[in-house]
């Protein structure tokens, strides 16, 4: 919700590539990067087409070159000073670059310019809440609700402001009425759930297979609902479903396997553990507690060598980690 890369109309049907070490304002050499390349041969014929240095702007950003995007974005502006798109990826390059007062300087400036657009109010009042500017968030909100008095995302960024601000009651019911308002507002439901779990309200299930059912595809919504099933619900099968379920959707999401791992533990089926801290490790090497896992799932098995070694490959990438230190020093010694 916080980044809005801006690229589908900014960039239109230019592709992507890597991000080329290239600043001049108007490249007059090709560089090797045929999107790059491709917008510059454009600007040369068309140096003060703003589209154009936003087009590249979004293509730099999108690979983290932001001071290559920051300037093609001032230049779009130095053209077309009110553009609110501009603005707003100008905003998002700024934040992303830990340039958080530029930032929302630059989300204050858009505001101030288009007082009526909803959408550059919502951001703004996003900008404010990351910047915990709470008060004004939510001052921010309240311009919002007197131009539109039911916009969910409004009543969303209320309730996010209230959860910052530890106000329970008052978030669930801000996001209560954003879900009321919008009903395929997602990350409402899921908001709610994480708060209604926190207390250990059963209510929660629903409000997880809500965001479930709003958008399905979204592998945090259905992570929620598993860990929910696992470590609240102690539904552990069921769990195990929605962690099989994510993998289908997203085969290199790591924690999914990991914590299908630490279930079939929790259910002794030592083999079907095992296996799932290896293909999270598959998918990402550098996953410690994995390697501590599969160290464990195998001194289970007997297998203390290749314990042993996992064991020592937790600690080298986390020296401190004690568990694994623990569990090294407990296995028999030759």
């Amino acid at each position: 919700m916080i980044k809005q890369h801006l690229i589908a109309w900014l960039v239109a049907s230019l592709a992507f590539a890597c991000q080329p070490n290239e600043s001049k304002e108007v490249a007059t050499t090709r560089t090797g990067y045929p999107d790059i390349d491709n917008i510059n041969q454009k600007l040369l014929d068309n140096p003060n087409d703003p589209t154009l240095y936003a087009a590249r702007a979004a293509l730099y950003y999108d690979y983290d070159g932001f001071d290559n995007a920051i300037k093609d974005l001032q230049k779009a502006l130095s053209i077309d000073s009110t553009n609110v798109e501009y603005l707003h990826l100008l905003a998002d390059v700024y934040l992303d670059y830990f340039k958080s007062r530029l930032a929302l300087e630059t989300m204050e400036k858009a505001a101030m310019l288009h007082p009526e657009n909803i959408l550059t109010l919502l951001k703004l009042s996003e900008f404010q809440l990351i910047l915990t500017q709470h008060d004004a968030a939510m001052r921010t909100v309240d311009q919002i609700l007197k131009k539109d008095p039911q916009n969910a995302e409004a009543y969303f960024m209320m309730g996010m402001t209230f959860k910052e601000k530890k106000d329970t009651a008052r978030a669930i019911n801000s996001f209560q009425q954003a879900v009321n308002f919008d009903s395929n507002l997602s990350d409402g439901w899921l908001q709610l759930g994480q708060l209604f779990a926190a207390m250990n309200k059963p209510i929660a299930k629903l409000y997880f297979e809500n965001a479930v059912r709003v958008n399905p595809e979204n592998v945090e919504n259905q992570h929620a609902l598993a860990f929910y099933l696992a470590n609240t619900a102690n539904d552990l099968e069921a769990a195990l479903e929605v962690y099989k379920k994510i993998n289908t959707i997203d085969p290199q999401y790591e924690e999914a396997y990991y914590n299908a791992g630490l279930i079939y533990l929790d259910l002794n089926d030592i083999d079907k553990a095992f296996e799932q801290f290896d293909l999270a490790l598959k998918v990402s090497p550098t996953h410690i507690r994995s390697y501590f896992y599969r160290g464990v799932a195998s001194e289970m098995k007997g297998n203390l060598a290749t314990a042993k070694a996992d064991y020592e490959q937790a600690l080298r990438m986390a020296p401190d980690y004690e568990a694994a230190r623990e569990r090294l020093a407990q296995l028999p010694k030759k």
